[in-house]
């Protein structure tokens, strides 16, 4: 029985030989759909427009069943089991493909700062406009410390991002550059070149290199890029210029 049809007809004070007439259907077929029978998706149409009403005030159960928001849709170009199964090739055309801005945030990044043929590609970006921004852990920080322990390699992890800071030299001499140290936690590190993101994941335990590495592209708010872009700009914002 469908009750909210019997009491909306009634309500407006309509029979079933009238909503019958109206529809051009049998008066027996008017009285199916009030024990039960669900109408055509035209005659229901038909039914919620002569009652003046929403069609899920009357059929309920063919509302959506969910009516919260579209999610945002996910745009991951690629995955990698580990860092190091990143091709060069990859790192590079991730950076050379900027127009806007890089951001690098690490604790150490030494893969990047050993290649010179990347660094050469970040300051021909940064005289060519880009914003070039680097974020490197405070080789002092606790939380440096802390990662050295975990990663069991104890002070290594410092020596590494004072190397880097040294082989990045070249770019503190490039226009539209900035560097700054930071002491937080890191979940994953973030090479940003525009919209696309390299992410590489961090576990305890686990060198960076090992750990898995995620290519996403920020197309709309909300999406999965801008989750890192966020934490990005957060730890950005909390960092100490050098």
């Amino acid at each position: 029985m469908n009750d909210l049809l019997r009491s909306a007809l009634a309500d407006a004070r309509l029979t079933n030989h009238q909503v019958a007439r109206r529809l051009g259907v049998d008066p027996k077929t008017v009285q199916r759909w009030i024990d039960g029978r669900l109408p055509y998706p035209r005659h229901r149409r038909s039914i919620a427009e002569m009652l003046s009403v929403e069609e899920a005030l009357i059929w309920p159960n063919l509302a959506p069943r969910n009516s919260a928001p579209e999610p945002p849709p996910v745009a991951v170009l690629g995955t990698y089991p580990h860092r190091w199964a990143v091709p060069r090739a990859v790192w590079l055309r991730h950076f050379e493909s900027a127009r806007r801005e890089i951001d690098i945030l690490a604790y150490a990044s030494l893969f990047l700062a050993e290649d010179s043929g990347i660094i050469r590609a970040l300051v021909k970006r940064a005289h060519a406009g880009v914003s070039v921004r680097l974020l490197l852990g405070d080789p002092d920080g606790a939380h440096i410390r802390e990662r050295g322990n975990d990663e069991r390699v104890g002070d290594s992890l410092s020596a590494k991002i004072r190397n880097a800071l040294v082989l990045y030299e070249p770019l503190r001499e490039a226009p539209n550059f900035e560097i700054r140290l930071h002491d937080t936690v890191l979940y994953n590190s973030i090479y940003r070149a525009d919209d696309d993101v390299l992410v590489n994941h961090h576990a305890y335990g686990v060198a960076a290199s090992d750990a898995p590495v995620l290519h996403a592209r920020h197309t709309t708010d909300g999406d999965m890029a801008s989750t890192y872009l966020a934490s990005l700009t957060h730890v950005w914002d909390s960092a100490t210029a050098i």
